[in-house]
């Protein structure tokens, strides 16, 4: 039997992977992003396939308990959002401008809200 999925792991894994136990974060790593299967972690590492699923079932429980505590992927995505907001209205400004009379002082501030806001997706 095959156990279920939860995609949400593979994106908290990024967030709190350094907080798992190395062999936690390799057999959720090869679950996960590498798609093995319980049987192909177990005798790719040379421990048992229940070994395997119960390092998994821990490791998502942290994981899943990190974020409820913390919220770091949910603030992430929050941020990526709003800043996708920004730079769509920033775009429009832009457009209206030029519709509208081509104003320089808009294009630039604008231009300046583009910039600021790919600077930040970039630190993140």
């Amino acid at each position: 039997m095959r156990m279920a999925k939860d995609l949400r792991i593979s994106y908290l894994l990024d967030f709190y992977g350094d907080m798992l136990t190395e062999t936690q974060r390799e057999a959720v790593d090869a679950y996960y992003n590498q798609d093995m299967s319980l049987s192909e972690i177990a005798a790719d590492r040379d421990i048992s396939r229940q070994g395997v699923r119960d390092a998994i079932k821990r490791a998502e429980q942290q994981l899943l308990e990190m974020e409820e505590r913390l919220g770091l992927a949910k603030r992430f995505r929050d941020l990526q959002d709003r800043l996708a907001v920004i730079c769509d209205c920033a775009l429009n400004i832009q457009e209206l401008n030029s519709q509208n009379g081509q104003i320089p002082e808009i294009d630039e501030n604008a231009a300046s809200i583009l910039t600021c806001a790919e600077e930040i997706a970039e630190k993140d």
